[in-house]
């Protein structure tokens, strides 16, 4: 993935998917009024610890709940990290 970060124990870094710029009908939505998304792609995942061995791994897919993580930019680019529990589930 190229993400030269690497999360310590379960945490993981999710790069979210770009919000919906547009609904099914055609009406664009400004940026004030847009959901902040709940999906993403997993681009960096820890070791996990010594009670807690990672499921996720790179390029997974995953759902999460809307306020977990914690928002940071990385060579130009925003990214969650978040520990894996905060992870709902993988699609």
């Amino acid at each position: 993935m190229g993400l030269k970060f690497k999360p310590l124990a379960d945490r993981v870094v999710v790069e979210p998917v770009a919000a919906e710029t547009k609904t099914a009908s055609g009406i664009y939505i400004p940026d004030s009024a847009k959901e902040k998304p709940q999906q993403g792609k997993v681009v960096a995942v820890g070791n996990g610890t010594k009670d807690h061995d990672m499921t996720v791994k790179e390029g997974d897919q995953v759902l999460y709940g809307k306020f977990s993580g914690t928002e940071l930019k990385l060579e130009g680019k925003d990214y969650l990290i978040m520990k894996e529990a905060e992870i709902l589930g993988v699609l």
